[in-house]
Protein backbone atom coordinates (compact mmCIF):
# COMPACT_ATOMS: atom_id res chain seq x y z
CA UNK A 1 0.00 0.00 0.00
CA UNK A 2 0.96 3.28 -1.09
CA UNK A 3 0.43 6.49 0.32
CA UNK A 4 1.91 10.17 1.41
CA UNK A 5 3.51 11.78 4.24
CA UNK A 6 3.08 15.48 4.17
CA UNK A 7 4.30 16.64 7.57
CA UNK A 8 4.43 20.58 6.66
CA UNK A 9 1.35 22.85 5.07
CA UNK A 10 2.17 24.92 2.21
CA UNK A 11 2.39 27.96 4.84
CA UNK A 12 5.47 26.29 6.59
CA UNK A 13 7.01 25.32 2.98
CA UNK A 14 7.07 29.35 2.23
CA UNK A 15 8.20 30.14 6.27
CA UNK A 16 10.63 28.18 5.46
CA UNK A 17 12.03 29.63 2.53
CA UNK A 18 11.47 33.00 3.87
CA UNK A 19 13.63 32.22 6.69
CA UNK A 20 15.92 30.79 4.26
CA UNK A 21 16.29 33.72 2.20
CA UNK A 22 16.69 35.71 5.42
CA UNK A 23 19.65 33.92 6.58
CA UNK A 24 21.35 33.59 3.15
CA UNK A 25 21.77 37.47 3.77
CA UNK A 26 22.22 37.84 7.05
CA UNK A 27 24.67 36.26 8.14
CA UNK A 28 25.40 34.24 4.78
CA UNK A 29 27.28 31.78 3.84
CA UNK A 30 30.48 30.88 4.44
CA UNK A 31 32.59 29.72 1.32
CA UNK A 32 35.79 28.46 1.80
CA UNK A 33 37.49 28.60 -2.12
CA UNK A 34 38.39 31.57 -3.17
CA UNK A 35 37.56 31.26 -7.09
CA UNK A 36 33.99 30.76 -5.70
CA UNK A 37 33.61 33.62 -3.52
CA UNK A 38 34.79 35.45 -6.80
CA UNK A 39 31.81 33.40 -9.02
CA UNK A 40 29.71 34.56 -5.87
CA UNK A 41 30.86 38.29 -6.04
CA UNK A 42 30.83 38.72 -9.83
CA UNK A 43 27.05 37.76 -9.61
CA UNK A 44 26.27 40.73 -7.24
CA UNK A 45 26.50 39.28 -4.13
CA UNK A 46 28.43 41.30 -0.86
CA UNK A 47 31.98 39.31 0.09
CA UNK A 48 33.85 39.45 2.96
CA UNK A 49 37.07 38.28 2.04
CA UNK A 50 38.52 38.43 5.75
CA UNK A 51 35.81 36.67 6.65
CA UNK A 52 34.95 34.62 3.82
CA UNK A 53 31.37 35.37 4.24
CA UNK A 54 29.32 35.32 0.85
CA UNK A 55 25.64 37.19 1.22
CA UNK A 56 23.63 35.65 -1.12
CA UNK A 57 20.66 38.01 -2.55
CA UNK A 58 16.97 36.37 -3.45
CA UNK A 59 17.29 37.01 -6.71
CA UNK A 60 20.28 34.77 -7.26
CA UNK A 61 18.88 32.19 -5.08
CA UNK A 62 15.36 32.00 -6.84
CA UNK A 63 17.12 32.29 -10.27
CA UNK A 64 19.39 29.10 -9.35
CA UNK A 65 15.88 27.30 -8.15
CA UNK A 66 14.57 28.21 -11.78
CA UNK A 67 17.57 26.98 -13.72
CA UNK A 68 17.86 23.65 -12.19
CA UNK A 69 16.22 20.90 -14.26
CA UNK A 70 12.86 19.52 -12.34
CA UNK A 71 13.67 16.27 -14.05
CA UNK A 72 16.72 14.71 -15.33
CA UNK A 73 17.57 11.01 -16.23
CA UNK A 74 20.32 8.88 -14.92
CA UNK A 75 21.92 5.97 -16.83
CA UNK A 76 23.14 2.95 -16.09
CA UNK A 77 26.48 1.84 -17.95
CA UNK A 78 24.75 -0.94 -19.64
CA UNK A 79 20.82 0.73 -20.37
CA UNK A 80 19.38 -1.78 -18.43
CA UNK A 81 18.97 0.25 -15.08
CA UNK A 82 18.28 4.04 -16.04
CA UNK A 83 16.46 5.65 -13.67
CA UNK A 84 13.75 9.01 -14.13
CA UNK A 85 14.92 11.71 -11.62
CA UNK A 86 11.48 13.68 -10.79
CA UNK A 87 10.56 16.29 -8.39
CA UNK A 88 6.84 15.76 -8.59
CA UNK A 89 7.41 12.58 -6.11
CA UNK A 90 5.52 10.61 -8.51
CA UNK A 91 8.79 8.16 -8.90
CA UNK A 92 10.79 6.71 -6.20
CA UNK A 93 14.23 5.06 -6.67
CA UNK A 94 15.75 3.30 -3.96
CA UNK A 95 19.70 2.96 -3.28
CA UNK A 96 22.26 1.64 -0.48
CA UNK A 97 22.95 5.01 1.25
CA UNK A 98 25.83 5.00 2.66
CA UNK A 99 29.43 5.67 3.30
CA UNK A 100 30.56 3.83 7.03
CA UNK A 101 33.71 2.52 7.63
CA UNK A 102 32.88 -0.33 9.67
CA UNK A 103 31.32 -3.99 8.40
CA UNK A 104 29.55 -6.66 10.87
CA UNK A 105 30.32 -10.19 10.53
CA UNK A 106 27.98 -12.97 11.63
CA UNK A 107 29.65 -15.97 13.48
CA UNK A 108 26.14 -17.19 15.05
CA UNK A 109 23.22 -16.79 16.73
CA UNK A 110 23.79 -13.07 18.89
CA UNK A 111 27.94 -13.22 17.83
CA UNK A 112 29.10 -10.76 15.65
CA UNK A 113 32.31 -8.97 14.82
CA UNK A 114 32.87 -5.32 13.62
CA UNK A 115 35.98 -5.23 11.62
CA UNK A 116 37.25 -2.06 9.05
CA UNK A 117 35.44 -2.59 5.73
CA UNK A 118 37.53 -3.18 2.39
CA UNK A 119 36.99 -3.17 -1.31
CA UNK A 120 35.80 -6.66 -1.56
CA UNK A 121 33.38 -5.51 1.16
CA UNK A 122 32.65 -3.29 -1.70
CA UNK A 123 32.28 -5.79 -4.25
CA UNK A 124 30.49 -8.29 -2.66
CA UNK A 125 27.24 -5.66 -1.92
CA UNK A 126 27.89 -4.36 -5.37
CA UNK A 127 27.23 -7.54 -6.58
CA UNK A 128 24.10 -8.52 -3.96
CA UNK A 129 22.92 -4.86 -5.02
CA UNK A 130 23.08 -5.65 -8.58
CA UNK A 131 20.77 -8.48 -8.25
CA UNK A 132 18.16 -7.07 -5.81
CA UNK A 133 14.85 -5.26 -7.86
CA UNK A 134 14.15 -3.36 -5.08
CA UNK A 135 17.41 -1.44 -4.96
CA UNK A 136 17.65 0.62 -8.17
CA UNK A 137 21.24 2.23 -8.02
CA UNK A 138 24.07 2.11 -5.84
CA UNK A 139 25.67 4.14 -3.23
CA UNK A 140 28.65 2.24 -1.57
CA UNK A 141 27.84 2.00 2.00
CA UNK A 142 31.07 1.35 3.63
CA UNK A 143 34.80 2.41 2.30
CA UNK A 144 37.36 0.46 1.52
CA UNK A 145 39.49 0.87 4.40
CA UNK A 146 42.85 -0.47 3.48
CA UNK A 147 43.52 2.26 1.45
CA UNK A 148 42.47 5.11 3.70
CA UNK A 149 46.11 6.36 3.78
CA UNK A 150 46.86 6.13 -0.07
CA UNK A 151 44.44 9.54 -0.36
CA UNK A 152 43.48 9.80 -4.08
CA UNK A 153 43.69 6.45 -5.27
CA UNK A 154 40.90 5.00 -2.69
CA UNK A 155 38.45 6.89 -4.30
CA UNK A 156 39.37 5.52 -7.63
CA UNK A 157 39.67 2.20 -6.80
CA UNK A 158 36.38 2.02 -4.80
CA UNK A 159 34.74 3.42 -7.75
CA UNK A 160 36.11 0.59 -9.71
CA UNK A 161 35.04 -2.08 -7.31
CA UNK A 162 31.66 -0.65 -7.61
CA UNK A 163 31.29 -0.99 -11.47
CA UNK A 164 33.29 -3.78 -12.14
CA UNK A 165 30.09 -5.68 -10.36
CA UNK A 166 27.06 -3.30 -10.82
CA UNK A 167 25.55 -1.30 -13.76
CA UNK A 168 23.30 0.07 -12.07
CA UNK A 169 23.82 4.44 -11.73
CA UNK A 170 26.05 5.47 -8.61
CA UNK A 171 25.74 7.91 -6.21
CA UNK A 172 29.59 8.91 -5.34
CA UNK A 173 31.09 10.16 -2.61
CA UNK A 174 33.17 12.29 -4.83
CA UNK A 175 36.39 13.57 -4.62
CA UNK A 176 36.89 16.55 -6.44
CA UNK A 177 40.47 16.35 -7.93
CA UNK A 178 39.60 12.08 -9.40
CA UNK A 179 36.94 13.97 -11.49
CA UNK A 180 38.99 13.46 -14.41
CA UNK A 181 39.13 9.42 -13.52
CA UNK A 182 35.81 9.01 -13.16
CA UNK A 183 35.36 10.47 -16.74
CA UNK A 184 38.09 8.19 -18.00
CA UNK A 185 35.98 5.61 -16.12
CA UNK A 186 32.91 6.60 -17.84
CA UNK A 187 34.81 6.15 -21.29
CA UNK A 188 36.14 3.27 -20.91
CA UNK A 189 33.35 1.18 -20.28
CA UNK A 190 31.09 3.15 -23.09
CA UNK A 191 33.89 2.65 -25.60
CA UNK A 192 33.00 6.15 -26.46
CA UNK A 193 33.06 9.43 -25.11
CA UNK A 194 30.71 11.35 -26.25
CA UNK A 195 28.06 8.66 -24.50
CA UNK A 196 30.06 9.00 -21.29
CA UNK A 197 29.83 12.87 -21.93
CA UNK A 198 25.55 12.78 -22.76
CA UNK A 199 25.10 9.39 -20.32
CA UNK A 200 26.59 9.98 -17.06
CA UNK A 201 26.03 7.05 -14.99
CA UNK A 202 27.92 8.68 -11.77
CA UNK A 203 26.54 11.63 -9.72
CA UNK A 204 28.64 13.81 -7.46
CA UNK A 205 27.72 13.71 -4.03
CA UNK A 206 28.92 16.21 -1.54
CA UNK A 207 27.91 17.46 1.79
CA UNK A 208 28.01 20.84 3.09
CA UNK A 209 29.48 21.60 6.29
CA UNK A 210 27.07 22.38 8.94
CA UNK A 211 26.45 25.21 10.39
CA UNK A 212 26.14 27.54 6.62
CA UNK A 213 29.83 26.35 5.32
CA UNK A 214 30.62 25.27 1.95
CA UNK A 215 34.11 23.54 2.01
CA UNK A 216 36.93 23.38 -0.55
CA UNK A 217 36.42 20.69 -1.81
CA UNK A 218 32.03 21.13 -2.01
CA UNK A 219 33.03 24.37 -4.29
CA UNK A 220 35.46 22.25 -6.41
CA UNK A 221 33.05 20.14 -7.39
CA UNK A 222 30.04 22.73 -7.92
CA UNK A 223 33.03 25.03 -10.22
CA UNK A 224 34.26 21.94 -12.14
CA UNK A 225 31.62 19.07 -12.67
CA UNK A 226 30.28 20.66 -15.34
CA UNK A 227 33.60 20.18 -17.59
CA UNK A 228 32.38 16.67 -17.67
CA UNK A 229 28.25 16.93 -17.38
CA UNK A 230 28.62 15.09 -13.90
CA UNK A 231 25.06 16.27 -12.39
CA UNK A 232 25.71 17.00 -8.32
CA UNK A 233 23.40 15.86 -5.26
CA UNK A 234 23.72 19.09 -2.72
CA UNK A 235 23.53 16.82 0.40
CA UNK A 236 22.97 18.50 3.87
CA UNK A 237 24.09 16.75 7.33
CA UNK A 238 23.49 18.95 9.73
CA UNK A 239 22.43 17.36 13.47
CA UNK A 240 19.61 19.20 15.45
CA UNK A 241 20.91 19.92 18.83
CA UNK A 242 24.72 19.82 17.66
CA UNK A 243 25.21 21.54 14.30
CA UNK A 244 22.08 23.09 14.25
CA UNK A 245 19.21 24.18 15.98
CA UNK A 246 17.77 21.88 18.66
CA UNK A 247 14.24 23.05 17.35
CA UNK A 248 13.27 21.01 14.21
CA UNK A 249 11.80 24.08 12.09
CA UNK A 250 14.92 25.64 12.52
CA UNK A 251 17.03 23.00 11.44
CA UNK A 252 15.11 22.79 8.70
CA UNK A 253 16.18 26.71 7.20
CA UNK A 254 19.63 25.88 8.31
CA UNK A 255 19.28 22.68 5.69
CA UNK A 256 17.52 24.71 2.94
CA UNK A 257 20.18 27.58 3.65
CA UNK A 258 23.22 25.04 2.75
CA UNK A 259 21.91 23.40 -0.09
CA UNK A 260 20.17 26.34 -1.78
CA UNK A 261 23.86 27.95 -1.79
CA UNK A 262 25.55 24.88 -3.13
CA UNK A 263 23.02 24.88 -5.93
CA UNK A 264 23.11 28.41 -6.48
CA UNK A 265 26.85 28.42 -6.62
CA UNK A 266 26.21 25.22 -9.54
CA UNK A 267 23.87 27.19 -11.22
CA UNK A 268 26.07 30.31 -11.36
CA UNK A 269 28.70 28.68 -13.15
CA UNK A 270 26.80 26.18 -15.67
CA UNK A 271 22.84 27.20 -15.74
CA UNK A 272 20.91 23.86 -16.70
CA UNK A 273 23.57 21.62 -14.57
CA UNK A 274 21.61 18.60 -13.06
CA UNK A 275 21.49 18.98 -9.17
CA UNK A 276 19.62 16.95 -6.27
CA UNK A 277 18.05 18.59 -3.25
CA UNK A 278 19.48 16.04 -0.97
CA UNK A 279 19.61 15.06 2.79
CA UNK A 280 20.94 13.26 5.53
CA UNK A 281 19.90 15.41 8.03
CA UNK A 282 19.04 13.96 11.78
CA UNK A 283 18.78 14.76 15.16
CA UNK A 284 22.11 14.62 17.50
CA UNK A 285 21.97 12.08 20.35
CA UNK A 286 23.21 13.99 23.51
CA UNK A 287 23.63 10.36 25.46
CA UNK A 288 25.67 8.58 23.11
CA UNK A 289 27.03 11.09 21.47
CA UNK A 290 25.77 9.75 17.85
CA UNK A 291 23.75 11.32 14.74
CA UNK A 292 21.38 8.71 14.54
CA UNK A 293 20.58 7.75 10.63
CA UNK A 294 17.48 5.75 11.67
CA UNK A 295 15.17 8.14 14.59
CA UNK A 296 11.89 9.22 14.43
CA UNK A 297 13.84 12.94 13.88
CA UNK A 298 15.56 11.99 10.38
CA UNK A 299 12.05 10.82 9.12
CA UNK A 300 10.28 13.72 10.16
CA UNK A 301 13.17 16.25 8.39
CA UNK A 302 13.11 13.81 5.48
CA UNK A 303 9.29 14.03 4.97
CA UNK A 304 9.94 17.83 4.98
CA UNK A 305 12.95 17.75 2.90
CA UNK A 306 10.79 15.49 0.10
CA UNK A 307 8.43 18.36 0.41
CA UNK A 308 10.64 21.29 -0.12
CA UNK A 309 12.01 19.34 -3.07
CA UNK A 310 8.70 19.69 -4.44
CA UNK A 311 7.84 22.88 -3.40
CA UNK A 312 11.22 23.98 -5.30
CA UNK A 313 10.50 21.52 -8.48
CA UNK A 314 14.20 19.73 -7.56
CA UNK A 315 14.49 16.15 -7.99
CA UNK A 316 14.96 14.75 -3.91
CA UNK A 317 17.36 12.54 -2.41
CA UNK A 318 17.02 11.49 1.54
CA UNK A 319 18.19 9.37 4.18
CA UNK A 320 15.22 6.57 5.11
CA UNK A 321 14.78 5.36 8.47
Amino acid sequence: MKGRYEILSRAEMEWIHEETMRVLMNPGIRIQHKDARKVFKDAGCEVDEKTETVKIPRNLVEGAIESTPEKFKMYSRNGEFDLDMVSDGSVVNYNTFGVGSKMVDYLGPNRFKARNSTLKDIRDIAQVTEACDNVQWFCSPVSGMELASTDLCRSTREVDAIISYSSKPVMLDARPECMPYYFDMQKVLYGDENEAWNKPFLIMTMCPSSPLQLDWSLCELCLHSHEYNFPISMLSMAMSAASSSIYLASTMVTHNAEVLAGITLTQLVKRGLPCTYGSSTTCFDLYSGTAPVGSPELGMISAAVAQMSQFYKIPAIVAGT
